[in-house]
């Protein structure tokens, strides 16, 4: 069994895995740094020179590779669930994890990341609060539809959101209830 930890950026889905992969000593694994490993560049220069569906396609390649693991935790990138062949493997797979913040939770915790403006690309001309807004209100739909559980992570420490995603494999560990 893997664990699937999605969400929209600065969610906490990297910092979470982390966590609960030093709770339960089972490995872990960035998507997103396994994008950038594979093309030997960030994702921000991958949106920048190739374009948004070579990314697309590098992280399906991803996904796809990482879900033959077994026994890890695997953060995947906010954006995975746009395309429906990633939903179709998301849909085949569990348990999947949610992971949801405030958008003035998203925007204080992408400030405050030094890394952020560096390998994050800007997903619309607006940038900001506004993108959060755009990007949730379009991608909402998507990871309901991919969750097994809806973890919220504002105003919580990594180690209590772990907490409670161990709790929730604890109690249901292969059973599909989204909107926990």
């Amino acid at each position: 069994m893997n664990i699937f930890l999605i969400g929209y950026r600065g969610t906490g889905k990297s910092t979470v895995a982390e966590r609960l992969s030093a709770k339960t000593q089972m490995p872990w694994i960035d998507a997103d740094e396994s994008i950038e490993t594979l093309a030997g560049t960030s994702i921000k220069e991958i949106f920048s020179k190739q374009g948004e569906s070579a990314f697309r396609e590098l992280e399906t390649t991803v996904l796809e590779n990482l879900r033959q693991r077994d026994g890890w935790i695997l953060a995947l990138g906010g954006g995975v669930i746009v395309r429906s062949q990633n939903r179709r493997i998301l849909s085949q797979t569990n348990p999947v994890f949610w992971l949801t913040a405030q958008v003035g939770t998203i925007r204080s915790r992408l400030a405050a990341d030094p890394v952020t403006d560096q390998r994050r690309p800007a997903l619309t001309a607006t940038g900001g609060v506004t993108e959060i807004k755009e990007m949730l209100a379009q991608r909402e739909p998507l990871y309901r539809q991919c969750a097994d559980h809806i973890v919220p992570t504002d105003d919580r420490t990594a180690d209590a959101v772990a907490d409670q995603i161990i709790e929730l494999l604890l109690i249901e560990p292969h059973t599909q209830n989204p909107g926990d």
